[in-house]
């Protein structure tokens, strides 16, 4: 499904969230819905699936709902997206509302990579650092990646804010190469 219908259907959703004053509530649905999507692929292969017959693509989501504890609006939601054949783009329309609420409640999103876990001292520092730097609060996603020898890197947005080992040996060695160290 395009970018376009994924970002209508997460701005219509998020319309009737501002005028309930639950917007926040069925983003935090969506997403879980996308999860639980994320996670068990077989599921939204069926759900999404024309070969199966709605009716029986509409009992395997309502067992979902039932078990669920979803705001009525986002089971509604839900319910809508599988009968308009939209239910396979869940995790597009889930990033898309994550983006719209974001704006609203001016908030942006950081992936910190770092070599070894960090210490939640440390992480606040760097979403304080962080939201001095962009004026927004910063709710961060951290995963580790050992190949960075040492440091992190910090991606908002398009900046990359790159002060791991890694980068800072390939700086030297391209140094090295143009001779600007003898």
């Amino acid at each position: 499904m395009g970018s376009k219908v994924s970002r209508r259907y997460a701005k219509a959703l998020l319309g009737l969230g501002r005028e309930d004053g639950q917007y926040e509530r069925y983003g935090q649905d969506l997403e879980e819905f996308a999860r639980f999507c994320a996670a068990n692929d077989e599921l939204i292969q069926v759900l999404a699936n024309r070969l199966f017959p709605l009716e029986e693509r509409k009992k395997v989501l309502e067992y979902l709902l039932e078990k669920s504890e979803f705001a009525r609006m986002g089971k509604n939601f839900l319910r809508l997206l599988l009968d308009k054949d939209r239910i396979g783009a869940i995790q597009e329309i889930s990033q898309h509302y994550a983006k719209l609420t974001d704006e609203l409640s001016n908030v942006t999103r950081a992936e910190v990579i770092a070599a070894k876990p960090l210490k939640d001292e440390a992480l606040a520092k760097l979403r304080d650092a962080l939201k001095k730097m962009t004026t927004k609060d910063v709710r961060t996603d951290v995963r580790e990646d050992e190949s960075l020898i040492g440091g992190i890197v910090v991606k908002i947005g398009d900046m990359v804010l790159d002060g791991s080992v890694k980068a800072q040996l390939q700086g030297l060695k391209e140094s090295l190469k143009r001779g600007e160290y003898r």
